[in-house]
């Protein structure tokens, strides 16, 4: 197999598990942050605000930059539109859910580690409602449904059975 398809191969792959570690820091980062405000009523609000500045910075100003280099036309057809902005609320709602499941007394440990085991039962659900594999749902391989039904055991698990239970 030539290098560059070699490459190209795992470089998803490693921008997935540049991703997991992005994510995987986040709920520890942001409680530290909703804690650092110093304000037990509205410091999970303030510490949000900062997340959207963050947003702000990194996703509008870089897609922008990255847009502007690559020459890219400004024409946005109004379906990638909705489905984009739908994605952004969706990932907006579920980071300020998060907060509120920390004001609720969840720990960032059992919060993500039971939102990151659910994440992939829901995304496996839908995504394969919206776009089928090819050879219809019969063509998934066991190993991949084991998976997702491993997920969604071990959510259970560090629910029912998270410290200080």
């Amino acid at each position: 197999m030539p290098s560059q398809t070699t490459d190209q191969s795992v470089t998803w792959l490693i921008f997935a598990l540049m991703t997991v570690v992005c994510w995987g820091l986040y709920g520890v980062l942001l409680h530290s942050g909703q804690m650092s405000m110093a304000d037990p009523v509205n410091g999970r609000y303030k510490a949000f605000l900062f997340v959207g500045i963050a947003y702000l910075i990194t996703a509008v100003l870089g897609p922008v930059i990255v847009l502007l280099l690559n020459g890219a036309s400004w024409s946005f057809p109004v379906k990638g539109m909705s489905w984009s902005l739908i994605a952004g609320t969706a990932g907006a709602l579920g980071a300020f859910c998060v907060l509120l499941a920390f004001g609720a007394k969840g720990t960032p440990s059992v919060v993500m580690s039971i939102v990151f085991a659910g994440a992939p039962v829901v995304n496996a659900i839908v995504a394969f409602a919206m776009h089928p594999p090819v050879g219809g749902f019969g063509a998934m391989r066991w190993q991949f449904l084991v998976g997702i039904a491993l997920a969604a055991v071990g959510g259970y698990l560090v629910t029912m059975y998270r410290p200080g239970n």
